[in-house]
């Protein structure tokens, strides 16, 4: 074995030791993908409809016990978003901590999203994709001018900045996004790669808040995305109220860290 696989084993038993020893008890297994397409939305739960261009943006406030449907009625395209507490902006998400917290980079039905003070701020309710982004970050004016010619193009990192600002924030209060439908894969070696496969026309997220939010959503091409023409779909977005989530939600009790987050949650009167 190379000194670089033994390097990458050796981090991997690591990581496991740690793993185990951090979440005390076995974690709920998760279901499969919800089906592509779709779970029928009740009418009278419908609150707004919107259609994001490929290249736009779009933000909006968001009450604890709402949901955005985010789905490629359009064909694929990938969506970073980006949110703050609405009670206090300093509070963000941060997809760091999402990562680590839950040990695990794939998102997916039965995750949530955490905030830089340990809360959560969304649930993973319905997925049918699992192909999501919590790596890489949003493309730029740098990134896409080095992909595309006949530029520029409009790029997530510019258009989150005009959301904050039209939302009352700035630059400096801009975290890191999440990709949604954005199918990134880690090699054997770390390397990353895209898995065109990994998304699809019909393929949907629900995300419910479990706070009161302001959310920044931005429809521009992943910066791995290998499509060789800037063209990006667009990307239908759909506000409802959430069912009420029962004493087993599978977010709220999938894992000791989830728990924890909500219990956080609660102490801060969520």
């Amino acid at each position: 074995m190379s000194d670089d696989a033994s390097a990458i084993a050796e981090n991997r038993r690591r990581y496991e030791e740690l793993k185990r020893a951090g979440q005390g008890h076995a974690p709920r297994a998760l279901p499969g993908p919800s089906p592509r397409g779709g779970v029928p939305l009740d009418a009278a739960a419908i609150l707004h409809r919107e259609t994001i261009p490929g290249g736009w943006y779009w933000t909006t406030a968001l009450k604890a016990g709402e949901a955005l449907r985010l789905s490629l009625d359009h064909g694929p395209s990938s969506v970073a978003l980006v949110a703050w507490s609405a009670a206090d902006p300093s509070e963000r998400l941060n997809y760091a901590d999402t990562v680590k917290v839950q040990w695990t980079a794939a998102l997916r039905k039965g995750r949530v999203l955490f905030s830089d003070m340990g809360r959560v701020m969304f649930s993973l309710i319905e997925d049918s994709c699992g192909s999501h982004d919590a790596l890489v970050g949003g493309s730029n004016a740098a990134s896409n001018a080095a992909r595309y010619a006949g530029g520029p193009h409009r790029n997530t990192r510019d258009n989150l900045v005009l959301a904050a600002l039209k939302s009352g924030l700035d630059r400096r209060d801009i975290p890191a996004c999440i990709s949604f439908f954005a199918p990134v894969v880690v090699g054997p070696e770390g390397r990353l790669g895209w898995n065109a496969s990994g998304r699809a026309l019909g393929d949907f997220v629900d995300l419910r808040a479990e706070m009161d939010l302001i959310v920044a959503l931005s429809n521009c091409t992943h910066p791995l995305d290998p499509t060789p023409d800037y063209a990006p779909n667009p990307v239908a977005v759909t506000r409802f109220r959430a069912p009420a989530p029962a004493a087993d939600d599978l977010c709220r009790t999938a894992t000791i860290e989830a728990v924890r987050g909500f219990e956080n949650n609660a102490a801060a009167g969520f």
